[in-house]
Formats: C-alpha cells, sequence, structure tokens
C-alpha cells in the first residue's frame, strides 16, 4: 500500500466521519454547507489551471466541469438523508474497492491491457470491473433492504458514474498537463492551510480531485430526477 493511499485513506476516514456527523444533524444542512463549500474551493482550483495553459476549448472542458460542480451541489442540497446512503456507497465505494482489488488482481486476467490508457493510465480491467460490480451490489443490496427498486433504481447509476467522473478529471487534467488538482493553488499560504484538511500536501491532490466523482453522479442523478 503506497503513502499516497494511506493518506488518502486516513483522511478519508476521517471526512467521512464528519460527513456523518453533519449528516445527521439538523437535519443534514452541515453537510451540504460543507459540501458547498468543498465545491467552491475546488472551482478555485479548476480556475488556477490557466495558469499553465487557455485556450477556448480549454474554457469549454473547465465550464462543463464547473456544471458538474454547479448541478452536483443543487443535487446535494434537495436529497434527504437516506438516499444519499446510495451515493456514499456508490462513490467512494466504487474508488475504493477499483483501487483495492486493481492492486490485488491487476494484470492477472486481461494481462498489460489497460481499459483507458490514454486518460487513466493505472487503472485496470480487474479493478475497474470488480469495483463497479461491489458499487453496484452494494447500492443494490440497500435498494431491496428499503423496498425502493421501483422508485430509485436509476441511483444503481452510481458506480458507473463515478468511474465517468474520475475520467472526465483525468482527461482534463491531461490536457492542462497538471497533475494535482492543487498544484497550483497550494503555493498560496491561504490555500495551503486549506489544502492540509483533506491531507493536500502536494502530490495527494486537492479538492477537486475528492469531489470530482461525487459532483459528476450528483450531477446527472439531478437530471434523471426530473424525468422518473
Amino acid at each position: 500500500m503506497d503513502k499516497n493511499f494511506k493518506v488518502r485513506f486516513m483522511v478519508g476516514a476521517a471526512m467521512f466521519i464528519v460527513a456523518l456527523i453533519a449528516l445527521y444533524t439538523f437535519e443534514g444542512t452541515p453537510f451540504k454547507i460543507i459540501f458547498g463549500l468543498f465545491a467552491l474551493v475546488a472551482a478555485i482550483e479548476l480556475f488556477s489551471f490557466f495558469k499553465k495553459k487557455r485556450n477556448f476549448e480549454l474554457f469549454l472542458l473547465v465550464v462543463l466541469e464547473l456544471a458538474f460542480l454547479f448541478y452536483g451541489v443543487l443535487f446535494v442540497a434537495q436529497i434527504d438523508t437516506s438516499h444519499f446512503w446510495y451515493i456514499i456507497l456508490g462513490v467512494p465505494g466504487y474508488d475504493i474497492f477499483a483501487y483495492l482489488f486493481g492492486k490485488a488482481f491487476g494484470g492477472k486476467v486481461f494481462g498489460k491491457k489497460r481499459p483507458f490508457p490514454r486518460i487513466s493510465k493505472n487503472k485496470t480491467w480487474e479493478g475497474t470491473i470488480l469495483g463497479l460490480a461491489m458499487a453496484m451490489g452494494m447500492v443494490a443490496i440497500l435498494m431491496a433492504v428499503r423496498g425502493a427498486f421501483a422508485t430509485d433504481w436509476f441511483y444503481l447509476l452510481c458506480g458507473p458514474l463515478a468511474l465517468c467522473g474520475d475520467l472526465y478529471e483525468s482527461f482534463l487534467k491531461r490536457q492542462f498537463k497538471v497533475k494535482d488538482s492543487n498544484e497550483i493553488v497550494i503555493k498560496y499560504p491561504l490555500f495551503k492551510k486549506l489544502e492540509l484538511l483533506i491531507g493536500g500536501a502536494e502530490g495527494h491532490g486537492g479538492f477537486l480531485d475528492r469531489i470530482d466523482s461525487t459532483a459528476f453522479t450528483a450531477a446527472v442523478l439531478l437530471i434523471i430526477s426530473t424525468f422518473v
């Protein structure tokens, strides 16, 4: 288990505890505020990319990512606690299990072939498939317990959407030639202190890296929920 993952795991566990407390106090309002603040800092990180490169095509890519953040916040603002558990199981669930299964079984079935070599070369077929299966399985179990397949079926998309959100951010960073979303703003004293809250020492990502999959998933679910 590499140092980067250990930092992310420890910070992720701490963030999960804080999020859980915020989710179950004052009807989840503290959690929604925290999520909104995360999205705001992530947007600032996103704009900092223009210090590296700038052109109209890149501007459009950033606008699209900003839309994911904005509509993700809107969805979180109106969702109830019981339904948010689908996102908790589907999004971080996919991310964690994809990493663990990738480390344990990566390359043992599909060899050196990678599902997204040009965007995220470290992802393996084994980790991706098993991570998606676990995420969708956990969401399905929760639906079965709640007896809510008929109304909540679209939350089964949480795992696949988490993957798409992660891939889009990876694609975006490659276009800007940025490794971590915080690598520019972390050089400023204020942001350096903020980034430490999420283990954001240089090399450990940033707010956008933490929220990208959740924001993308929530944004798409918001669109789907308006039609079902």
